[in-house]
């Protein structure tokens, strides 16, 4: 921990030098010693203490919210790799816990690639994507290009600007995400990580804000979605909840195919032989509805 301090000491001071002065509306003076904003600049432009963000950088054992360190990610003009250092120096994490993936048994992932061509993935209470499918990167999101530290399913669906799939009625699987994630939240709210992640959001996502506001509370269900792919089209889904007792409320969500058209595009999408698995001949019992191409993920 003092390493890290240290370190996040010595990546702050970097990222301040390299920003004139002149460039943040100050002046740039003809008696600086150092290079780029002074600490007090900082803090200032921050909405921070001076004397809390003196401490910040001389590495010392001090509280660190997610919503003060994004005032700083912001004034300093982190971009998102940056920013993402900045959160693991300071020992805030938005996607699982390191090992959590570790305690999910063998048989987890077996059965992930088991059912094969559905997109499949494991999470838990938080929205931490703790394990998924070679389908699920192929057809719905490329899971193995995200930095593990963003492996959230509402940090890609709120916050995230560089991770896009599209699925149809995106508002409604958000507000529904939103308040799942209130009504969880109730059992954890003395847990560091619940509430970083809460206060991030809010920080950095208006959409994510506006939801909040509403005190919505609701179970996690599955119910049909269509997903517009940009080479297959639509794709309409019936996605099937299991519950994994072995590790508490983390659950596995499966992407049915609703339809034999759905069946044929999923499995030439992600190359399964027609012979393998069973085919459900069920037809569609949803309607495209206005296809709104947002970012959703779960």
């Amino acid at each position: 921990m003092d390493a890290r301090r240290r370190e996040l000491g010595v990546f702050l001071r970097t990222r301040r030098e390299r920003i004139q002065p002149e460039e943040v509306g100050f002046a740039p003076g003809l008696r600086r010693r150092t290079p780029g904003l002074r600490r007090e600049e900082v803090a200032l432009l921050a909405g921070v203490g001076v004397t809390w963000y003196t401490w910040l950088e001389q590495g010392r054992d001090i509280n660190v919210s997610a919503q003060v360190l994004e005032a700083v990610a912001g004034t300093l003009r982190l971009d998102r790799l940056e920013r993402n250092h900045l959160y693991t120096l300071a020992g805030l994490r938005f996607g699982p816990a390191p090992g959590e993936d570790a305690l999910l048994p063998p048989s987890v992932q077996r059965t992930l690639d088991a059912v094969s061509p559905y997109p499949a993935l494991v999470l838990n209470e938080r929205y931490d994507i703790l394990a998924f499918n070679d389908a699920y990167c192929q057809v719905v999101l490329d899971l193995r290009q995200v930095p593990v530290e963003e492996r959230n399913i509402l940090w890609l669906n709120f916050v995230s600007a560089e991770w896009h799939c599209m699925f149809v009625d995106a508002e409604t699987t958000r507000l529904h995400m939103v308040a799942a994630y209130r009504a969880a939240l109730a059992n954890h709210l003395n847990e560091a990580s619940w509430q970083e992640l809460t206060q991030v959001l809010l920080a950095r996502s208006p959409k994510f804000a506006a939801m909040w506001e509403r005190y919505d509370v609701a179970a996690p269900t599955a119910h049909d979605k269509i997903l517009d792919h940009p080479e297959a089209g639509l794709l309409r889904v019936d996605p099937a909840i299991m519950w994994l007792s072995q590790a508490g409320q983390t659950r596995m969500n499966v992407y049915t195919a609703a339809d034999a058209e759905t069946e044929a595009k999923l499995r030439a999408l992600v190359d399964v032989p027609a012979g393998r698995g069973a085919v459900r001949p069920a037809s569609a019992r949803v309607s495209p509805g206005q296809s709104s191409r947002e970012q959703v993920f779960s």
